[in-house]
């Protein structure tokens, strides 16, 4: 068990999956794994690096979800045989029809023929966007995570993780909010074709899952991303490999639930708020206060708050100025029974130019003495 107070909180589940991972998005604190960097085949959880890629293009300017694209044969189910039988939102070639309408296509109903036309008007080419997407598996530091196609069909040397996938639902969530949206949407009608959303936990009456993902191929088996709040506190899971389609939606139930009933995502620190102040040296100011620049978010065992302690350490004996806003100072610890559960940057939160001459000169004498007399002069 990864977390202190083990055996307060009963084992993980047993999950009928090849891997599977529950993350806690806030602090992103794994609380239980299985075979969580095991190289599997994504199938269409491809998918969410696309709608990545799509949305930070909105979020840029590069596209806008009112331009109508032309669809072009490639993405034609009739004439691409790799397309058959698979999801679609049915384009025919010469459809005109807007990002935001194809962005939904790709989200909700997992059209194959959606990906591709997207993937050629915001890079030009499929080849170009797997490359965009790569590009961001890189940027996001997915180790284990390697697309060949834009739609997640089987492809020899495609892969990714369970523990990748969490961390690409986490940067979904948090990047590009607009796009995570999207996710939660249930049904979407097209050419007056109305289809539901693949993730059928978003009718969950015992979760409240506002997304990601399904996926599956003969290959990959059924694999499924899915994210819930309760609270303060929201848990990504991810199954792969699941042998059935209820499988995978009844394992991620389990999971998520496990995850509500015995942790909690508390924030003991946040951000502008003072942990600590400290003598400063040779600057305007004597004191510099000290804290957090993010939320310091922690995933604790349920009712456990009481008994957490906190510690901090400097990377330097003294604070010298000047100092940057938001600049590294240190290391705040936090520890549940002596045990460490959690470390964030300790960081100055104001700036501190660097004092006149004069100033600076007083203070290396009073260091002086304060280094001789153990701080009688400090």
């Amino acid at each position: 068990m990864p977390l202190a107070h083990a055996e307060q909180i009963p084992t993980v589940p047993q999950i009928e999956a090849r891997a599977f991972i529950l993350l806690d998005y806030h602090s992103g604190k794994v609380l239980a794994e299985s075979n969580a960097d095991e190289r599997l085949d994504p199938a269409s959880l491809t998918k969410m690096m696309a709608s990545y890629a799509i949305g930070q293009a909105i979020k840029a300017g590069k596209i806008r979800t009112t331009d109508e694209v032309t669809v072009g044969k490639d993405a034609w189910a009739t004439g691409n045989p790799v397309l058959r039988g698979s999801s679609l939102m049915f384009l025919k070639p010469g459809d005109r029809v807007p990002v935001s309408e194809l962005n939904k296509g790709i989200v909700i109903q997992s059209g194959n023929d959606a990906s591709i036309a997207l993937a050629d008007y915001v890079a030009g080419s499929q080849d170009a966007f797997v490359s965009l997407m790569n590009n961001y598996v890189k940027t996001l530091g997915l180790t284990n995570t390697h697309f060949l196609t834009v739609h997640g069909l089987d492809a020899a040397g495609q892969y990714s993780t369970a523990r990748d996938m969490a961390l690409l639902g986490q940067a979904l969530i948090r990047d590009v909010p607009d796009e995570y949206a999207l996710h939660k949407e249930k049904e979407f009608t097209f050419n007056n074709i109305r289809q539901p959303n693949r993730n059928r936990l978003l009718w969950s009456s015992n979760l409240n899952v506002d997304g990601i993902k399904t996926g599956h191929t003969s290959g990959a088996g059924h694999n499924l991303v899915a994210s819930a709040t309760e609270g303060p506190m929201r848990l990504i899971s991810v199954v792969l490999g699941a042998p059935t389609d209820a499988t995978r939606f009844r394992e991620s139930e389990k999971l998520l639930t496990w995850g509500f009933r015995f942790y909690e995502t508390i924030t003991p620190i946040k951000t502008g708020a003072p942990f600590t102040t400290q003598r400063v040296w040779y600057g305007t100011q004597k004191e510099a206060r000290l804290g957090v620049a993010q939320d310091a978010a922690l995933t604790i065992p349920k009712g456990q708050m009481k008994n957490l302690k906190a510690s901090f350490t400097l990377l330097q004996p003294q604070l010298s100025a000047p100092l940057a806003k938001n600049q590294v100072v240190g290391a705040i610890d936090f520890q549940l029974d002596g045990k460490s559960i959690g470390q964030h940057q300790l960081v100055a939160l104001d700036e501190i130019p660097e004092a006149g001459f004069f100033s600076r000169l007083w203070d290396s004498v009073m260091l002086k003495f304060q280094q001789w007399f153990g701080g009688l002069f400090g």
